[in-house]
């Protein structure tokens, strides 16, 4: 039985079944089309994606390593390292201080 892949960001493994997406390290929009991709908990992609911009992904947060040194994710993860590998919740809206439309 093969082993169930690991979570680049919570580092936590994905179990089948689990709701998984993947992440373009560098977003789609700025570039990062063709360009490598990780496969996520559904929930940590989604926290990605409410923490940070495109441009900030593209910038700044465009590993895995600096993903988690980032404060709200690194407290994120913290968070989500007690719950079970299969978690999904539903993510807040919109933490960058902008609303969506």
């Amino acid at each position: 039985m093969q082993e169930p892949p690991i979570c680049p960001l919570c580092q936590r493994p994905i179990p089948p079944g689990a709701k998984q997406s993947l992440h373009h390290l560098i977003p789609k929009l700025r570039g990062g089309k063709g360009g490598p991709v990780v496969l996520l908990h559904q929930i940590c992609h989604s926290e990605i994606h409410a923490t940070l911009s495109e441009a900030d992904l593209a910038r700044v947060y465009n590993t895995p390593d600096a993903l988690r040194a980032h404060p709200r994710l690194a407290k994120f993860v913290a968070w989500v390292a007690k719950r079970p590998d299969d978690f999904h919740s539903k993510t807040p809206g919109a933490r960058r201080g902008w609303k969506r439309r």
